[in-house]
């Protein structure tokens, strides 16, 4: 019986849901343009650089440009040239498109947490006036 009101839930909650959308299946972070500039920063504000996503490539691939600096952060992640966004909403940079030097989380607000590698644990925060399209 509680499986079944779970179900019913569930369902007037999807409903609501694509009411509120107009019935369409893009979410609304999906309407909101992506942001171009960031703050990178280690273990809670250590030290900190700046990171920009560039021209988006193909599905999903951007350019990268990250500050030198950030090595300091990160040893190696000043050779990444590439911003991989997946589907499941993770981002990973990476030197040649493929292979990540590191691998970030959605956040909360419009940013990113590092979980690949473990250490140094990298905030990425998006930076309030660089929206694309300004």
């Amino acid at each position: 019986m509680k499986a079944l009101s779970a179900l019913i839930a569930a369902a007037a909650l999807f409903g609501g849901i694509q009411l509120f959308h107009g019935g369409s299946s893009e979410s609304a972070a999906d309407e909101v343009a992506p942001f171009n500039s960031y703050r990178l920063v280690a273990n809670g504000d250590e030290a900190a650089c700046a990171v920009s996503r560039g021209t988006e490539i193909s599905d999903g691939l951007s350019l990268l440009a990250v500050a030198p600096i950030c090595r300091k952060l990160l040893p190696g992640i000043e050779q990444a040239k590439f911003w991989r966004e997946q589907d499941d909403g993770t981002v990973a940079f990476s030197a040649n498109g493929v292979d990540p030097i590191v691998t970030f989380a959605a956040a909360d607000g419009n940013g990113y947490e590092s979980y690949a590698p473990a250490l140094p644990l990298l905030s990425l925060a998006a930076t309030s006036d660089s929206k694309s399209g300004d």
